[in-house]
This record gives structure tokens, sequence and C-alpha cells, in this order.
């Protein structure tokens, strides 16, 4: 009876693995087609276009490092760095997505594109669109990670429960 439990567990943390490395590299996909979008406008003179080129790079970086380390043995290690760089990516790019429908006649000017505004406003809210599905999936990241952190401190040592009573016996 515990060895099913064990199994069943093992294969609910092989399926959350999948859907996690499934999720980063829609997150690497959509990050990338960010960079190729912006460029399009061509934002290399715009202080606000290499924080935005920046941005997306470090969105893949953090898909990329999130992948390599997903693996049981390192994902204690990793942990606590992922979730900063992912949280703190997903603000800002829910911040740009939100400025980009709000504000695409000012944001464009600030990036200073050469392409005619109705183009640029298309591409520009095409990028937008791409940085909310960043901001939905990064979120998705996050929970995975954290059940991938749970499944894991569970085969360590029993995720923080006292196995007997003479554990307790131990305690101040």
């Amino acid at each position: 009876m515990k060895n099913n439990s064990i199994e069943k567990n093992q294969q609910r943390q092989y399926n959350i693995h999948k859907a996690f490395l499934f999720c980063n590299y829609i997150l690497l996909s959509a990050s990338s087609s960010c960079i190729f979008l912006t460029l399009s406008l061509n934002l290399f003179p715009s202080i606000c276009g290499f924080f935005l080129i920046l941005l997306h790079a470090f969105t893949i970086a953090g898909a990329v490092s999130a992948s390599a380390s997903s693996s049981l043995t390192t994902i204690t290690r990793w942990y606590s760095a992922h979730m900063v760089v992912t949280v703190l990516t997903a603000i800002f790019q829910g911040s740009v997505s939100v400025l980009v429908f709000t504000r695409t006649d000012d944001f464009l000017a600030e990036l200073k594109s050469y392409v005619r505004e109705e183009d640029g406003s298309v591409i520009l809210k095409l990028c937008g669109g791409l940085a909310g599905v960043i901001f939905l999936l990064e979120w998705v990241v996050l929970t995975l990670a954290f059940f991938l952190k749970c499944y894991s401190d569970d085969e360590e040592g029993g995720g923080g429960k006292v196995q007997s009573e003479e554990e307790l016996k131990d305690w101040p």
C-alpha cells in the first residue's frame, strides 16, 4: 500500500516536471519573439527599447536556468534564486503589457521608432500581448516550481514532518 502511494507521488512529480519544462519552453519562445518584434521597431537608439530587450533577455535567462536546474538534485539549490527572478520578471512583464495597451502612442514615441505609426502600433500591441502571455506563464511556472520543491522535500526527508516520537523528545 505504501509502495503504491510512492509510485503515485513519483508519477505526479514526473507530470509536474514535464509541465514545468513545457511552460519554460513556451516562455523561451515568447520572449525571443518579443525581442524580434522589438528589434523590428529599430529600438537600439532609445534607452527604453534597450530596457525592453533587456527584460526579455532576463526572462529567457530565467527560463533557461530553470529548465537546466529542474532536476531533483539541484531544485533545492536554485529554488530561491529562481523564485526571485521569476517574480520580478513577471511583475515587469505585466507592467509592460499594461503600459503598451493603455499608452501605446506615448510608448511608441518614447521608443523613437522609424516605422510608420500605424505599423508600429500593431507591432507594439503584438509585443504587449506576448508580454501578457509571459506574465501569466511566469506565475504558472512559479506554482509548478513550488510543487516540484514540495515533492522533492517529501522525498528527501519528510518535508519537515516529524517521523517519530523519538524526534519529539530531542526538541527543546
